[in-house]
């Protein structure tokens, strides 16, 4: 039995390891053409050229409670102060992919 489950469990982490990646992969290329479509002309390089204290970098992302997809997909979507709502001109996938990207970059240090 506990072969059996060991075997279960090696053939789930190959399928996460192997299909996973490629799939976020997508999203974050996808991301990326949203983010320089939509975002880049304020937020280029990570920054805020409208409050440059409030910037797309981890630490302020996580300061102002901003550091989860849920939280970033609510602002792209919504918008908030001087940051427009896109909710009407991007569609969730779009919004998901960005969100994914911008968490990314954050993490890689822009």
């Amino acid at each position: 039995m506990k072969l059996k489950l060991a075997y279960v469990f090696n053939v789930l982490f190959a399928i996460a390891l192997f299909i996973v990646p490629p799939a976020i992969a997508a999203d974050l290329a996808k991301g990326a053409q949203v983010f320089s479509s939509n975002c880049a002309a304020c937020h280029i390089g990570g920054g805020n050229v409208v409050n440059g204290a409030k910037t797309l970098r981890k630490a302020d992302l996580e300061q102002y409670g901003m550091a989860s997809l849920e939280a970033i997909q609510m602002q792209v979507k919504n918008g908030k102060a001087a940051m427009p709502a896109f909710g009407s001109r991007l569609d969730d996938e779009q919004i998901e992919a960005v969100a994914a990207y911008v968490l990314d970059q954050a993490e890689k240090g822009w």
